[in-house]
């Protein structure tokens, strides 16, 4: 099997990169604001913010509604696509948790 029909290597083209799994696992909960979002990853700039949630729209893992008010309201939701991450990213929190306390 090449590289290239690797469903591990399509899967973290997907996800694989420093943000996208943290984006999408605070999704986890239900949709929220953009700037809610932002801020339970502190870390991101916003440059980078709107480059992933572009990114995790365009490849179907996450939806945007815009709220047609002022100032303008965008939300953030995970697709069916992006729901069924869940275990994987719940997963890896845990793993995260445990080798923390080791």
């Amino acid at each position: 099997m090449s590289i290239n029909n690797c469903p591990l290597n399509y899967t973290m083209g997907l996800i694989g990169t420093k943000w996208k799994p943290l984006v999408l696992f605070h999704l986890l909960e239900g949709p929220l604001r953009s700037g809610m979002l932002q801020k339970k990853v502190p870390e991101i700039s916003n440059k980078m913010f709107t480059q992933t949630v572009r990114e995790l729209e365009k490849d179907g893992l996450i939806s945007r509604k815009v709220f047609p008010v002022v100032p303008p309201k965008v939300e953030y939701e995970l697709s069916d696509r992006g729901q069924s991450l869940e275990d994987i990213l719940r997963s890896l929190d845990k793993w995260g948790s445990e080798d923390d306390q080791n």
